[in-house]
């Protein structure tokens, strides 16, 4: 595999691993009742038509057939690719959720 494949290839990776956590992101939203494009512009206000997310929202589930994701692993997801804006958000939804 010469340079250019080897570039290739770990884009490919990257862009795979990028739409997982956007699902991710996604299946979370569902299983706690939120829109996921409206949190997403509340982290990027001036992101307004996000294929990806549009694309993984399509494959989500309703959430009585999802598997549970985390508040802690959507965070560490999130952080691992540096979206930090919509971690921000996240938290915010999860402080609501939690009794003063």
């Amino acid at each position: 595999m010469d340079h250019k494949e080897l570039q290739k290839k770990i884009i490919e990776n990257y862009q795979g691993e990028e739409k997982m956590m956007i699902l991710v992101f996604a299946q979370w939203c569902v299983n706690h009742d939120l829109n996921p494009e409206e949190l997403y512009l509340r982290a990027y206000p001036n992101q307004f038509a996000n294929v990806a997310l549009k694309e993984a929202i399509d494959l989500t589930v309703p959430k009585d057939e999802a598997g549970e994701v985390a508040d802690e692993t959507l965070l560490n997801i999130l952080s691992l690719f540096g979206n930090d804006e919509l971690a921000y958000v996240v938290t915010e939804e999860i402080n609501k959720r939690k009794p003063n």
